[in-house]
C-alpha cells in the first residue's frame, strides 16, 4: 500500500508530449519553486529542458523518461509537467511490470490521460487525474493556493470516508498570466450543474475525452464495466469536435454501461454560434438515456482543480450536486 506524501518526499516529473519546460520555461521554474517551497524535492526527468519540435522526444525516449522515474526508489510520486497531443504513442514502451512491482502515485491530466488509463488497465493500480506541474502549480495566487490545498488534502492528509469533494467558491479559465502576471484574473462564482438528477456509486474511470479518442478500443484502454462513473472533460475545443468526441463514446458502447457521468468544466469552449453547451451536446448523444449527470465539475483545465483516483469507487449525487470518495484512494 502506498504511503501518504510527506514533507521531503521526492516528486519525479516527466514530459510525455508537449515540451513546455522549454516553451514555457518561466512558468515551469515558477511551478518548481512553488513545490520546493512546500518542502518537496523535485527529481527532473531526463527530457526536462529538451524539445524535439512539437514534443519532448521520440516515443521511446519519452517512455524511457517515465520508466526511469518508475525505477527510481527515491521517487514517491510521478507528475506530468503538462499534456499535449501525443502521449498515446509511448504506451507500447512503458514498463508496466516494473510499475506493478514498484507502484507509486502517477498524477496528471489532459493528454496524460492516455498514460493514466494505460497504467491502470495493465496493472490494476490506481492512477490520479489531477494537477500537472506547469499549468497547475505555475499558476498565480489565489487560484494556485486552492489547487494546492486540494492536492495536499488528497495526498498528505488522513481524510475520513466518505470524503466530500468541496466545490471551490470561484474558478477561472481566463487566458492571461501564463508566463508573467499582467493583470488579476477574472474570477467567476462557482456552480456545479445537475445535468440529469439521480445518484449512483461506482468505479471512477475516464479523463480527457480528446485524449481518449487516441487509444479507446486498444489494449491500453480499461474495460468499461456496468455501473462505472465516467469522468470526461476537454479544453479549447469547438462544438463540432465536442460532438465528435461524445459520439465516439456512444459508438463504443460506453454510455450503455456507465451508471453516471461527471462532466468537467470546458476551458474556452467555442459554441460556433449554436448557443449549445457541452452538456447539451452530451444529452443529445445520450438520446433520452437516463443517468445521473453532474456538469461543470472542477477536475479539468480550469483553475482550481481537484485530484480524483481512477479505479476507486465514488458516489455521485447529481441531484444534490455532490461527489463523495467512498473508497480509500491511497
Amino acid at each position: 500500500m502506498l504511503q501518504r506524501l510527506k514533507k521531503g518526499d521526492a516528486i519525479g516529473i516527466f514530459t510525455p508530449s508537449y515540451p513546455a519546460t522549454v516553451t514555457a520555461k518561466a512558468r515551469y521554474e515558477r511551478a518548481k519553486e512553488f513545490l520546493i517551497s512546500k518542502d518537496f524535492r523535485i527529481v527532473e526527468g531526463n527530457l526536462t529542458g529538451k524539445a524535439d519540435s512539437y514534443r519532448s522526444g521520440a516515443p521511446k525516449e519519452r517512455a524511457n523518461e517515465l520508466n526511469e522515474l518508475i525505477y527510481n526508489p527515491d521517487v514517491k510520486m510521478i507528475m506530468s509537467t503538462i499534456g499535449g497531443t501525443n502521449s498515446n504513442s509511448i504506451l507500447p514502451y512503458i514498463d508496466y511490470e516494473a510499475f506493478k512491482k514498484n507502484p507509486k502515485y502517477v498524477v496528471g491530466y489532459s493528454d496524460t490521460t492516455a498514460i493514466l488509463l494505460a497504467l491502470y488497465a495493465k496493472t490494476g493500480i490506481s492512477t490520479y487525474y489531477g494537477p500537472a506541474v506547469i499549468p497547475s502549480f505555475g499558476e498565480f495566487e489565489p487560484l494556485v493556493n486552492d489547487t494546492y490545498r486540494y492536492f495536499e488534502n488528497y495526498f498528505t492528509e488522513e481524510m475520513p470516508l466518505p470524503y466530500e469533494v468541496p466545490m471551490p467558491a470561484f474558478w477561472s479559465d481566463e487566458p492571461v498570466n501564463w508566463l508573467e502576471k499582467t493583470t488579476e484574473k477574472m474570477l467567476f462564482a462557482n456552480e456545479w450543474i445537475t445535468g440529469q438528477s439521480g445518484a449512483a456509486e461506482g468505479r471512477l474511470i475516464g479523463g480527457n475525452n480528446n485524449a481518449m479518442y487516441g487509444f479507446i478500443g486498444s489494449a491500453y484502454f480499461p474495460q468499461i464495466q456496468h455501473g462505472d462513473i465516467l469522468l470526461i472533460e476537454d479544453c479549447m475545443k469547438d462544438a463540432s469536435v465536442v460532438e465528435k468526441n461524445f459520439a465516439m463514446l456512444k459508438l463504443h458502447g460506453v454510455f450503455e454501461r456507465v451508471g453516471g457521468i461527471i462532466l468537467g468544466k470546458h476551458e474556452r469552449f467555442d459554441d460556433l454560434g449554436t448557443s449549445k453547451t457541452p452538456l447539451m451536446l452530451l444529452l443529445e448523444q445520450l438520446d433520452g438515456k437516463k443517468m445521473p449527470i453532474l456538469a461543470d465539475f472542477d477536475c479539468c483545465h480550469t483553475h482550481p482543480m481537484h485530484p480524483l483516483a481512477i479505479g476507486k469507487k465514488i458516489r455521485l449525487d447529481a441531484t444534490a450536486k455532490k461527489v463523495f470518495c467512498i473508497e480509500a484512494w491511497l
